[in-house]
């Protein structure tokens, strides 16, 4: 199998050039247009990646034959009644994979890698949202069982929300 997944922190090397080359995607497509590597610098700084390590959160990289390819990151929100502290419902956040290899499998074993993930912190339901530009994102999250729900927040940039709720694992 060409692709592996596995947690790692976000700021190991890879796991640094993958956001790094995520958010200057996001960013290029929103602006129609490169985005500096200034700007980039920017969207990165504070941008809440310490909260992707346990018990706030995960990170894994997906490796397509043995080189770093894709991304994807969680954040324990609270329960589902709304508390705040760790607990039931968490956010799927950075999820990337590198054009070259999108069509792989690489995005499926990614949410499979974050779901179990989820699952180890006590996450019973996981949230989302998207923009409309990131139509592989939409069609990546459907067919892995997430369904549009009504907007949860009301963020800059949040033009679709997606849920999934988690069973135990078989």
């Amino acid at each position: 199998m060409p692709w592996t997944v596995t947690p790692e922190r976000f700021d190991s090397p890879d796991a640094a050039l993958l956001r790094r080359d995520y958010y200057d995607e996001v960013a290029s497509r929103y602006w129609e247009r490169p985005a500096t590597a200034e700007e980039i610098d920017e969207g990165l700084t504070d941008d809440g990646a310490a909260l992707l390590t346990p018990p706030t959160g995960e990170f894994v990289v997906g490796r397509f034959d043995g080189k770093a390819a894709a991304c994807a990151g969680l954040i324990v929100k609270g329960t589902a009644d709304g508390a705040s502290g760790p607990g039931e419902v968490a956010e799927l956040t950075r999820v990337f994979v590198r054009p070259e290899v999108r069509g792989t499998g690489g995005g499926g074993l990614l949410l499979a890698a974050i779901e179990d993930r989820a699952r180890a912190l006590g996450v019973r339901l996981i949230r989302l949202d998207t923009r409309n530009d990131l139509v592989e994102a939409r069609g990546l999250y459907a067919k892995h069982g997430y369904l549009e729900v009504p907007a949860f927040h009301h963020r800059m940039y949040a033009e679709h929300w997606f849920a999934k709720e988690l069973g135990a694992t078989v």
